[in-house]
């Protein structure tokens, strides 16, 4: 917080003028204007839902800004808040572990017997449960250890950490990934929101299982609004080719309404998408790179499909039969995510309607 110096010599805080209080900010930081709605929709008796609704806001953040910039005699006072929050805004602040005290012995003597940034964190919180100055989240941990300047942590406390690095690794966005694929992709971000939300049958989520040390492996299929589950045989190899040529035998089996999209990730087996969607006219959509709950059916899927075909076993001893019957066995279970029907009756269900 800015400082100046009172006739008594004392320094005080700066009171941040009127136009640092009505100046633009990020959109994700409450306005002045919404400050003075939420005054005035408090004063309507509006409930936090209802004013969150209304400002677009979640319950919880307008929890938040009244609670923590309200005065018990005042109330919630929209241009007190704003000077408030302005004040709290200046950046760079100095981390919690700049200066000595018990908070940064606690993690220095967590560090040294090897406790990671994130045990720490959360011990403090069961440790010291109503010492609010003892709490330090591990990202801050991990910017004392790899920014010293700044974060303060010994540099031989460093050590403690198990990758052993003593700077920081640039984590992948994806943005920096060059496609694999020939043809181009569409990403899921394009994906239509009927998909999404599951509303219209007929959408898939893809993927394969493997077996031992990656040389064999199994197509699986679920379909995103009945669970239906289809076991795609994959003989000798599972290249791009062979993965096109039986997820096209498999899909053509269903009618055209429910030949809808295939979500798939970015493995280099859905090389062929383009073939695949000239021949199905189903549309293809990737997740993005490390993103397995993009295609959440389909991962829970795979853990089932794993209590038959464990992981590291050979799975080219198993024929088209052998997989029709798994298939069968996982779409006669009941689901709680269906009202306990079973995907077997969903789908019989879209089939008889159409």
């Amino acid at each position: 917080m800015t400082t100046f110096e009172t006739p008594s010599g004392r320094m005080g805080p700066v009171r941040p003028g009127l136009a640092t209080l009505e100046k633009a900010i990020d959109p994700r930081y409450l306005s002045l204007q919404e400050r003075e709605s939420i005054r005035d929709l408090l004063a309507a008796g509006d409930s936090l839902r209802v004013i969150g609704i209304k400002l677009g806001r979640s319950a919880s953040s307008i929890s938040r800004e009244i609670g923590r910039n309200s005065s018990p005699g005042a109330g919630y006072q929209p241009y007190a808040a704003q000077r408030s929050a302005a004040s709290r805004r200046p950046r760079p602040k100095e981390s919690k572990l700049a200066a000595e005290g018990r908070l940064r012995a606690y993690v220095e003597e967590k560090l040294r017997i090897r406790w990671s940034p994130e045990q720490i964190s959360h011990a403090l919180i069961k440790e010291f449960p109503n010492d609010p100055h003892m709490r330090v989240s591990s990202e801050t941990i991990y910017q004392g250890l790899y920014v010293q300047a700044r974060g303060g942590l010994r540099r031989e406390i460093q050590a403690a950490l198990r990758t052993g690095r003593t700077r920081r690794k640039a984590h992948n966005t994806g943005e920096q990934r060059i496609s694999r694929f020939a043809d181009p992709m569409v990403n899921i971000s394009e994906r239509p929101p009927e998909i999404e939300d599951r509303a219209v049958p007929g959408h898939w989520e893809g993927d394969l299982i493997t077996g031992a040390y990656n040389q064999s492996a199994i197509a699986t299929l679920v379909e995103r609004t009945t669970r239906y589950v289809m076991l795609v045989h994959l003989p000798g190899n599972h290249t791009a080719e062979t993965v096109g040529n039986g997820l096209v035998k498999t899909m053509s089996s269903l009618p055209a309404h429910l030949r809808g999209s295939l979500t798939w990730d970015q493995g280099a087996e859905m090389a062929a998408h383009k073939s695949f969607s000239m021949s199905t006219d189903m549309a293809v959509y990737f997740c993005d790179p490390a993103s397995p709950w993009q295609r959440g059916t389909n991962e829970n899927t795979n853990g089932l499909l794993r209590q038959y075909f464990p992981k590291g076993t050979d799975l080219s001893v198993y024929g088209p039969e052998d997989l029709e019957h798994v298939a069968q066995e996982l779409n006669a279970r009941p689901r709680k995510t269906l009202g306990w029907d079973t995907p077997a009756e969903r789908l019989r269900d879209l089939l008889v309607t159409h």
